[in-house]
């Protein structure tokens, strides 16, 4: 398998006369979503910018946050929210951190127990086939029931407190009329656990990145009830994480590696390549699930259980085009508005401006020699296009954070702060 042919390195020489960092260990997770960088690392793009990058597989984003921290990794992938709470010293071991290029959008699921779907669909008050803000509404109609009959709470996987996967699956639950917080039960459970997990009876159902919905689908155990586009289109997903001094020491060599990423994410959205890319994820270095599981993820193509249902969701996975990759401080604040509804902080001009410093679209620019207009849309309004819209229908303003997280009708109790446990 080959990359397309590499034109030689778009950046000059470094001007500094100290010796930067060529050779980067880079952190990831069995996901999807790390399509771009492993791309970048396997298929010469990297090497055409004069970098080498050694791949290290990890098993949590806990681990990913406290290796980076720890100078184990020069770059990691990491979860979009990470940089934003470790900007706010959130976390165990918040360490800063900033992110010069998102790897795309798109990517997460909503999986529950195939009884629990099949009870919540004769709740469901439609007669064509129910969407995610039906479900919701009829999951929290059978909330209500267990509750009144009491039985126990639902527990629910998450990947991470400070994750795309946390604040989505609470979103659409909240949508729905569901106190995530006491309705609900919500645990942390690694990626690739979660199907055995829903199997086993530990969950009732989880949030998390491809394959591992469409694991859970095609083994029988699990029912796919929300995708990340249901809930909010353009949110970016995953992001390459750098410790600020690393970057500020090897400027030259962030540059070159958000081209050679740039490169990785035009090549991954071309459907032509998908075969390729499909059969280097299956591998067992990386994500080694089943290549037709992932070939069908890269496609759109759900199987939402394993009785035949399906969806094609066009453009499931956006790896480049859109404007995928550009780091938008608004993105970040939108991240922000969401900590604080759920308790893990609270306003303060300081926090938003720390949150809008963890994204960093000037060294997007920079490395790609793109137009300072841009910046015009780093704090856009959110929401307000028709391929951008929240499920709720609200419109994220940023510069009325305080007033939009407010504006929930479900959102954490007054004065409560959750610990890192979602």
């Amino acid at each position: 398998m080959t990359g397309d042919k590499l034109p030689p390195s778009s950046l000059t020489a470094p001007k500094s006369v100290k010796a930067e960092t060529r050779h980067l260990r880079a952190g990831f997770i069995p996901l999807v979503d790390a399509s771009v960088l492993l791309v970048a690392a396997e298929l010469g793009f990297a090497t055409a910018e004069g970098l080498a990058i050694d791949l290290v597989k990890d098993v949590s984003w806990a681990n990913v946050r406290d290796r980076l921290a720890f100078r184990q990794f020069d770059i990691a992938h990491m979860l979009s929210p990470m940089p934003v709470a470790a900007m706010l010293g959130l976390g165990s071991n918040p360490s800063p951190t900033i992110t010069p290029f998102s790897l795309g959008q798109g990517g997460n699921a909503i999986t529950l127990s195939v009884a629990l779907y099949r009870q919540m669909a004769d709740l469901a008050e439609t007669a064509s086939a129910p969407d995610a803000l039906v479900l919701a509404e009829a999951l929290a109609r059978l909330i209500e029931k267990r509750r009144d009959s009491g039985q126990n709470p639902l527990t629910l996987g998450v990947t991470y407190p400070f994750s795309s996967h946390n604040y989505e699956f609470r979103y659409w639950l909240a949508a729905g009329g569901i106190n995530p917080d006491r309705d609900v039960k919500l645990v942390v459970v690694p990626p690739p656990l979660t199907s055995d997990a829903l199997a086993a009876g530990a969950i009732d159902g989880f949030c998390v990145g491809a394959p591992w919905n469409m694991v859970a689908s095609e083994r029988g155990v699990g029912r796919i009830v929300a995708i990340k586009q249901d809930i909010w289109p353009s949110a970016p997903e995953k992001v390459i994480g750098l410790r600020p001094e690393w970057a500020a020491d090897n400027e030259e060599t962030v540059l070159r590696l958000i081209v050679a990423l740039d490169k990785a994410a035009r090549w991954c959205d071309d459907p032509g390549h998908h075969d390729d890319l499909a059969a280097l994820l299956s591998d067992q270095r990386f994500i080694g699930a089943p290549r037709d599981i992932i070939r069908h993820v890269l496609q759109g193509q759900f199987s939402l259980d394993a009785e035949g249902n399906r969806r094609v969701i066009a453009h499931y996975f956006r790896f480049h085009a859109e404007n995928a990759n550009y780091p938008r401080p608004s993105q970040a604040l939108w991240i922000y508005s969401q900590m604080i509804r759920w308790g893990q902080t609270r306003f303060s001009a300081a926090g938003q401006k720390a949150a809008a410093a963890a994204y960093r679209p000037d060294l997007y620019r920079q490395a790609l020699n793109l137009p300072d207009s841009m910046a015009e849309q780093d704090l856009r309004r959110e929401g307000e296009a028709e391929n951008d819209r929240f499920i709720d229908g609200y419109v994220f303003d940023p510069a009325e954070i305080e007033a939009y997280a407010a504006a929930f009708p479900v959102q954490a109790d007054a004065g409560e702060t959750l610990s890192e446990e979602p």
